[in-house]
């Protein structure tokens, strides 16, 4: 039994310059890229295009360029009003294409946009390269092992190997939760620099998502403070009843943090004396695959 719990592509043409032949005039040139790139556009272009249908795609590719999109930026780009901007992106945001970070105001890609990227690049290379040590220790702990990103305050589940056993934590791929509710998210937050997690959490409160969540940025602090000093965060019923989990980040050769390695396991199996053990091979792994990380 599962328990429950959330490319672009650049071409690029290569042009070889004629050495013996005689080219064009400026004209000529720019008045045949000027035709080539209408005869692609009235092949490309649909016959009744509809504005808003087209507005919002145009600025979802924006997000494939940059990383945040102010109202200001978004209107500018597409050539509309800051009012008809600001609409387009509450309505993406509803849908959870983008969101907004509360520091800068400003727009990102949100866990719908990214998890259609999962969808379509299932072979992303920390994935790929990473799903081995997964399953290594999976059979070592006999729990779930997930591997996870930070996406501003939340974390996005990128992979997941399932324990062997009937009650288990299942698959979380495609999930975003809050980052601070997590033992994944925590591993994560407590390598960030102190400014930026101000940035993150701006307000004291927190939401929690069960009774046993953070709900304090003092509090976060805190334990973020004791996850630096022993290598490994902990959640203990604090994203979902029922479920405990152990995480520690990864970082790549470079000691770029890249992600988090968690072990997730019902709590009633998770004991307080199988941490220990569990902390030391998740954090060992994530050492593993580091090192293997360009």
């Amino acid at each position: 039994m599962q328990m429950g719990w959330c490319l672009t592509e650049h071409f690029l043409d290569d042009t070889l310059p004629e050495m013996k032949r005689p080219s064009p005039g400026k004209h000529g040139r720019d008045d045949e890229k000027e035709q080539s790139m209408k005869d692609v556009e009235r092949t490309r272009k649909p016959n009744y295009p509809i504005e808003s249908v087209d507005n919002a795609l145009k600025l979802l590719l924006l997000f494939a360029e940059q990383k945040a999109i102010s109202v200001s930026e978004a209107s500018r780009s597409i050539g509309v009003a800051p009012s008809t901007a600001h609409r387009l992106l509450s309505m993406l945001q509803y849908y959870d294409f983008v969101c907004q970070n509360p520091a800068t105001r400003s727009y990102e890609a949100g866990p719908t946009f990214i998890n259609l990227g999962l969808s379509v690049v299932r072979d992303m290379d920390i994935r790929r390269l990473a799903r081995p040590f997964l399953e290594e220790l999976r059979s070592e702990v006999g729990e779930t092992v997930h591997l996870t990103i930070l996406q501003g305050k939340n974390v996005l589940f990128i992979e997941t190997v399932e324990s062997l056993q009937a009650l288990r934590v299942g698959d979380r791929t495609g999930i975003s939760l809050p980052a601070h509710c997590t033992a994944a998210g925590k591993a994560l937050l407590a390598e960030l620099p102190l400014e930026r997690l101000h940035e993150l959490f701006p307000s004291e409160h927190l939401v929690g998502l069960t009774p046993h969540s953070l709900t304090s940025r003092e509090a976060l602090m805190h334990e973020l403070s004791q996850v630096r000093e022993c290598g490994y965060a902990t959640n203990f019923e604090e994203s979902e009843p029922d479920v405990s989990a152990i995480s520690a980040a990864i970082h790549d050769r470079l000691s770029q943090l890249r992600a988090s390695l968690t072990v997730s396991a019902p709590s009633t199996r998770l004991h307080e004396d199988l941490v220990a053990p569990i902390a030391a091979a998740t954090m060992r792994t994530a050492a593993e695959i580091g090192n293997r990380l360009a």
